[in-house]
């Protein structure tokens, strides 16, 4: 199996290609369009700023390519999020795969910290992603914008308010969680992922 990681300006690359490396999978890192095209799976990890990050998207021709690929393709935060239709975040229009706006979190209560960091439990899960999931598990998260519970939701979780911890259509699947970094709850997501 051809596993491809996209490579573009946004951080964490190295913990995914690592957490895939223990699970037995040599990954190849890329933006090489060709290689992201024929893989058999694709993941778009990211940790970084909406706006500069649509920008190198799309002066490398990334933005069309991901919109258009057809094998099973995993979002991991920001990647998450780029998938969406706009983000508050420099407000900036992203990919559109997923037609839902981002936004940012707005503290309700002096307890409220933002960016949310740590671990937190997901829940409703309803997708491929979760399967042999029997009850909400813990799973590490570091993000200040969120996606609210949409059509497209396949968990949730509830910070300040409830919010997609994951999105699924079509080929397309995305966590605003790390699985990377979420011990074997997250290497199970992975290895579901991979075995779509």
């Amino acid at each position: 199996m051809k596993v491809a990681v996209v490579k573009y300006n946004a951080g964490n690359i190295r913990s995914v290609d690592y957490a895939l490396k223990r699970l037995g999978v040599e990954a190849v890192i890329t933006a090489d369009k060709e290689k992201l095209q024929s893989a058999d799976k694709v993941i778009f990890p990211g940790v970084g700023e909406a706006e500069t990050t649509m920008k190198h998207l799309k002066a490398t021709g990334l933005d069309e390519l991901i919109k258009n690929l057809r094998q099973p393709v995993l979002g991991i935060c920001l990647g998450m999020q780029l998938m969406c239709r706009h983000s508050e975040e420099g407000a900036v229009d992203c990919l559109n795969i997923f037609d839902v706006d981002v936004k940012r979190f707005v503290p309700q209560k002096h307890e409220d910290k933002v960016p949310h960091m740590g671990w937190n439990t997901i829940g409703s899960t309803n997708s491929k992603l979760f399967e042999g999931f029997t009850e909400e598990e813990f799973v590490y998260f570091v993000h200040s914008f969120y996606v609210p519970a949409c059509d497209f939701t396949a968990a949730t979780t509830d910070y300040i308010h409830p919010f997609s911890a994951a999105l699924h259509k079509d080929n397309f699947y995305a966590t605003q969680f790390h699985p990377e970094k979420s011990g074997k709850t997250g290497e199970k997501i992975l290895m579901n992922f991979l075995n779509l």
